[in-house]
């Protein structure tokens, strides 16, 4: 059998504390699935916030990390041996954070060939929920208002918003690094200390998707016209928001629970137009780190300004406890 090499954990808690590289055999292909040799993994919020245990009432332990990233299927049963030394997203299958992933062949996302592996390696979690955050969400002939509009997220978010049809996009920052990086894709940028700012773009925003939850969202909230669509769509503050007042309405939006909906000839489609709009947007630059290099890897994604997503490299030779 195939040697794994797995980044996962037995407990809950931080994830620098939890974490553990550990090597093993690997179980037989299960009918359905494709295994694929893994090649980049990102680090992302929504790949460590499990890790802590707030999601612990649907994650039955021990689990592997991670849950995006490319690689090369390498074995395959029956109709789907056609996918073999084929580039995929493993998706909806294992955690990803571990050399050799098995995820369902329906599921398996083929990577066009103009598209590089840094950029694939990150092209579900963000890019999907900024896609069906639009799509569900439409902000076409109205002034969207974004937070956490340095994050990958809000970014495509903002982009893919002007060319939807909106009339304007302002982008809410914390670090001055990000401000010449949203005017470079046509983004207003306003800075999340500048509480005059942030209430008089506030004022005029008929659609807002917050990403950071408290002090923040409430204030928008308090400021925003009543007829307006609030999506909330992360808490990167860690702190939930007070509903005040009835309006503006509130939309939850968590890609989870959007999913499930997609069967795969959708969820197929969902990645076919999503493919050319990410091939032509402005992203983040990346920060690979070798498997074994994996708290370091953690600690630049914590690390404040940051403009380039760390991605976790595999190797089957250098990924070692």
């Amino acid at each position: 059998m195939p040697v794994n090499h797995a980044l996962g954990y037995r407990r809950f808690g931080e994830p620098e504390q939890v974490l553990t590289l550990e090597a093993g055999a690997k179980a037989a292909l299960a009918a359905g699935c494709v295994r694929v040799k893994m090649h980049y993994a990102p680090v992302n919020a929504s790949d460590l916030i499990p890790v802590t245990g707030a999601y612990r009432h649907r994650i039955a332990l021990p689990q592997v990390a991670g849950y995006e990233g490319v690689g090369m299927v390498v074995e395959a049963h029956g109709a789907d041996a056609a996918l073999v030394g084929k580039r995929v997203l493993a998706l909806r299958g294992e955690g990803t954070w571990q050399s050799l992933v098995d995820c369902p062949a329906d599921r398996a996302i083929l990577v066009p060939d103009d598209i590089d592996s840094t950029l694939a390696a990150r092209g579900y979690i963000n890019p999907l929920a900024a896609q069906l955050m639009i799509e569900h969400f439409s902000p076409a002939g109205k002034h969207l208002l974004l937070t956490a509009a340095g994050t990958d997220c809000a970014l495509l978010a903002g982009q893919w918003a002007q060319q939807a049809g909106a009339l304007s996009v302002t982008g809410i920052y914390r670090s001055p690094v990000h401000a010449a990086r949203l005017e470079a894709c046509g983004i207003t940028p306003v800075q999340q200390s500048n509480a005059a700012a942030v209430r008089r773009y506030a004022a005029r925003a008929e659609r807002v998707y917050d990403a950071t939850g408290g002090a923040l969202a409430e204030a928008i909230r308090e400021a925003m016209p009543a007829s307006g669509l609030f999506i909330s769509y992360g808490l990167l503050s860690g702190q939930p928001f007070r509903l005040r007042q009835a309006l503006p309405q509130v939309h939850w939006f968590h890609i989870r629970n959007t999913l499930p909906a997609l069967d795969p000839a959708e969820w197929q489609a969902a990645f076919s137009r999503l493919w050319p709009a990410l091939a032509t947007s402005q992203t983040g630059g990346v920060m690979p780190f070798a498997l074994q290099e994996w708290r370091a890897a953690l600690a630049a994604w914590r690390s404040a300004g940051r403009v380039a997503k760390p991605l976790l490299l595999f190797e089957d030779d250098r990924a070692v406890p």
